[in-house]
């Protein structure tokens, strides 16, 4: 069976650039890629054929040879599937290693090893951000400056000054890696001259030096929902750093922590802090006001509470960043010594002790705790 005119494959015109091929060839060899199509037993026949296309167009030789002579210029250089496959010798393409080498990082997917003219996805950036509690309590909106790599804009990424060419590495023949053998020893590395690229650049690109991409700061605004918490991250689609060769661009990870605050404690969706009381209201009761998130409110002291005592109030907590009832605010009861009294405080405090007398009545716990020591110190006698 006659084969298609590449061009006609990939839907371009026959002058259509590195850029337009490029574009094309992705959208295409997505829509008929395998994975995406497992009912349809043409999808992989339509692949294959678009990756042909892509691999003669996007290689200046086979291109020039293809212009020329059609599909009898570039059989057995590379230019189909079958027998010696992409980038010559008998085991080097097939359909496994296009596979791999271009939806690798899509699709999770593909065996053999990568082309290394294939697109590859961007690497994914993280970025830590440090809330108040307030912020992260109600939600707030943040600007964030990160540093990334983006396609260069004078090359458009492909790292050529434009109006000069790229061309197949003469050391490796394109392939990115080379063989060295010593005896029976055989080792594999990356090609000196290109670096991997499988591509020698005549001209660099002025700008990025032949990189393809520039570094730049960008300025992100990045919404925060209410209830985040320390550990929780958020998710920008796209923010990270450009693809190579026409992959897509990684994602930005904004990675959350909460600063300590100097009242309250949180406890995934609760929220503790301490209140101090003096002896007189935790003996006789009192009301005192104390703080929340939301404003101050009135907690009632009942007589004779005692140190460490937990006040519940319902729904001053967080409300979750994943759903649920907000949580509530505990608020312990520390009981605060007084400090630098007068001569004349200090005797009416001995009066008030000489009141109390020996009677173990007014301090149950003092009188427990005693007697359970003078009990240990009893049983361990012989």
């Amino acid at each position: 069976m006659s084969k298609r005119d590449y061009y006609e494959v990939l839907g371009v015109e026959r002058g259509a650039d590195q850029k337009e091929i490029k574009k094309a060839y992705r959208r295409l060899a997505q829509k008929f890629h395998p994975d995406r199509n497992p009912d349809d037993d043409s999808a992989a026949e339509k692949f294959r054929e678009v990756s042909e296309a892509y691999e003669v167009l996007t290689d200046s030789e086979k291109r020039a040879a293809y212009d020329q002579f059609g599909h009898a210029g570039v059989d057995g250089q590379g230019g189909g599937f079958g027998g010696g496959g992409f980038g010559g010798g008998a085991g080097a393409g097939g359909f496994s290693d296009i596979f791999g080498d271009v939806f690798g990082d899509i699709f999770g997917g593909g065996g053999g090893r990568r082309h290394p003219n294939a697109p590859q996805r961007g690497s994914d950036l993280r970025y830590n951000l440090e809330l108040d509690l307030e912020d992260a309590v109600s939600g707030t909106s943040v600007d964030i400056r990160v540093p990334r790599h983006i396609d260069c804009d004078r090359c458009d990424g492909d790292g050529a000054e434009p109006g000069s060419t790229k061309e197949t590495c003469p050391t490796c023949n394109g392939m990115g890696q080379v063989r060295m053998q010593q005896g029976f020893f055989a080792v594999q590395q990356t090609c000196p001259t290109c670096h991997g690229s499988g591509v020698h650049i005549k001209v660099p690109c002025h700008k990025c030096n032949g990189e393809g991409r520039v570094r730049e700061t960008r300025t992100l605004s990045v919404k925060i929902p209410a209830g985040v918490d320390t550990g929780d991250r958020i998710r920008l689609n796209g923010e990270g750093e450009s693809g190579i060769n026409g992959g897509p661009p990684g994602d930005l990870y904004v990675q959350v922590a909460i600063k300590p605050h100097r009242i309250f404690q949180r406890d995934g969706r609760h929220l503790q802090c301490e209140v101090p009381i003096n002896f007189v209201d935790a003996a006789l009761g009192g009301e005192l006001e104390v703080p929340t998130l939301d404003g101050r409110v009135k907690l009632k002291i009942p007589a004779e509470t005692q140190t460490g005592k937990l006040f519940r109030l319902k729904g001053k907590g967080v409300k979750p960043v994943r759903g649920g009832p907000a949580g509530d605010l505990l608020c312990k009861v520390v009981l605060e010594t007084p400090v630098k009294l007068s001569e004349h405080q200090k005797e009416l405090l001995r009066q008030f002790q000489d009141s109390l007398g020996e009677s173990n009545s007014h301090s149950p716990k003092k009188s427990g705790f005693f007697d359970g020591v003078r009990k240990f110190f009893e049983d361990m006698k012989p």
